[in-house]
């Protein structure tokens, strides 16, 4: 498990990096795809449930969250989430009673949630984006690699264990710690802010992380699932992947715009 982890880091992150590097429509791109295949691991846990979202329509919404990120940034978001309720809507009522309202509700919040990620692009955009995204990404992927060795090591006292027994207190506080770790080493190259507040947004990424991955606990275990897919080997799949970056990435646009920026 642990050599096929070290596989895909070695593999995947490279072209990663190299889109964020980039920027503008690559970077874009590489968010809307993560997005759409997220998607699509997620309506597989709802059918799991016994729930029959309108896969069409939550495609054309997160698509139109991407488009309105893209041309009018953080503050056309909230314009471009009403059409996406009405298209929800509407498919409940012309494909009923194939799509029941239950299935509507959660083709929205699924819609809804895993629109989130564009928040991952939008972060770029910022002054500074590139050092923000990094330390944005280093938070979370330096946390969440923390969490799951201090976990392993020290794990003593289960965190949630009805959502992830897996999970320990010592592990969450070890990932905190490697966010914080994280954030702070690659401030050393892109030195975005103060060092103090680096650090800050470290702790407030690798807290909004563990939420994220908590959250997606919550579902896999509600679907009966281990992971969510199987794209990236010893990770899963994509939702696995990027499920703390979903909470992170908008928890870190907003630290920047309101205490840095703002």
């Amino acid at each position: 498990m642990l050599y096929q982890r070290v596989l895909s880091a070695v593999a995947g992150i490279p072209v990663f990096l190299l889109a964020v590097w980039y920027g503008g429509w690559a970077h874009f791109a590489l968010t809307v795809l993560i997005m759409i295949l997220a998607l699509f691991e997620l309506n597989k846990i709802f059918v799991r449930m016994d729930l029959r979202p309108p896969l069409a329509a939550m495609t054309a919404g997160v698509l139109i969250l991407s488009a309105s990120a893209y041309r009018g940034g953080a503050e056309t978001l909230g314009l471009a989430v009403t059409p996406v309720v009405m298209l929800l809507l509407l498919s409940g009522v012309i494909r009923y009673p194939a799509v029941m309202p239950g299935d509507v509700a959660s083709g929205l919040a699924g819609t809804l949630y895993i629109g989130l990620l564009v928040y991952f692009y939008l972060i770029r955009t910022l002054d500074g984006g590139l050092a923000w995204v990094l330390t944005m990404l280093a938070g979370t992927w330096v946390g969440d690699t923390a969490a799951y060795f201090v976990g392993k090591k020290m794990g003593r006292h289960k965190l949630a264990p009805r959502l992830s027994p897996g999970k320990t207190v010592e592990g969450a506080l070890g990932g905190l710690a490697g966010s914080v770790l994280g954030t702070s080493l690659v401030y050393l190259l892109y030195p975005a802010d103060s060092l103090s507040v680096v650090a800050a947004l470290g702790l407030l990424v690798g807290a909004a992380g563990l939420l994220g991955d908590l959250f997606e606990s919550s579902l896999k275990r509600s679907a009966g699932i281990k992971d969510t897919g199987g794209m990236i080997p010893g990770h899963g799949g994509i939702l696995d992947r990027f499920d703390s970056m979903l909470f992170a990435a908008p928890a870190a646009y907003y630290f920047i715009t309101l205490f840095v920026a703002g």
